[in-house]
């Protein structure tokens, strides 16, 4: 995901541009350290106190440098009409976050308002066109078939693209048709310019497995197939990239 992201960063600004980045919802802020790292300017916003604390800490082990380019906000990021005014960011993240919202239109639609013209949006989304896909594959078959319902909710693991751990097993998270998706960033001016497939097939690893010693062609498979078809489309995630026009 990161890779995919620094591939749309490098294609649509100048070469060596200080970015203003706004991470909607950036947990441990894992994408907004390594965005200041790089030598942008990262505004975090984020809701739970615990993963606020874990975040602060990180930033603590930085050089100063990096800590002066990254400041910390907490709040909802469905409020982000209060916090910052239009056109304020040339970047804003949402990664893992809309499957937690029941109604994501209002953050969309601010995410999008305080975005620059030429600003680039970034989601990162459950993939309702495939939730069947992991169970079915690792053979919980009532799991399959109550996961085709129309309006099945997927289970609540390893939905966050950045690491964070898993909420609590038996609860459920929306899921998001592509489609609906470029439809609803076309309406709020950000329409869909790129999008690519997140955990293509390692989303059938249970949780907790080590990471293999060939972990760079296993990141070159799951690359490729993220923007290859038909592979991308039954990806666990999808990665929506709008631009705002």
């Amino acid at each position: 995901m990161a890779r995919q992201l620094d591939e749309q960063l490098v294609g649509r600004f100048p070469v060596g541009r200080r970015l203003r980045v706004l991470d909607v919802g950036m947990g441990r802020g894992s994408q907004a350290l390594r965005l200041a790292r790089a030598g942008h300017q990262v505004t975090g916003l984020e809701q739970d106190a615990v993963l606020i604390a874990a975040a602060r800490e990180a930033l603590a082990g930085q050089p100063q440098g990096i800590q002066d380019r990254m400041r910390i906000i907490e709040g909802d990021g469905r409020d982000t009409g209060v916090h910052f005014l239009p056109g304020s960011f040339d970047v804003v993240l949402c990664h893992g976050v809309l499957m937690y919202v029941e109604e994501p239109d209002p953050l969309l639609a601010g995410m999008a308002r305080v975005l620059a013209q030429g600003g680039l949006l970034s989601l990162v989304v459950r993939n309702g066109d495939a939730p069947a896909m992991r169970p079915g594959l690792t053979g919980r078959w009532a799991d399959a078939l109550a996961a085709l319902e129309p309006a099945a909710q997927v289970p609540r693991s390893r939905t966050d693209p950045d690491g964070e751990p898993p909420p609590p097993a038996g609860s459920g998270v929306r899921a998001d048709r592509r489609a609906a998706l470029t439809a609803t960033l076309a309406g709020i001016g950000a329409p869909l310019h790129a999008w690519y497939g997140v955990r293509v097939f390692t989303d059938t690893a249970p949780d907790g497995t080590p990471l293999p010693d060939d972990l760079e062609t296993l990141l070159a498979a799951e690359e490729r197939a993220g923007r290859t078809d038909p592979y991308r489309g039954v990806a666990a995630l999808l990665h929506l990239c709008g631009v705002r026009g």
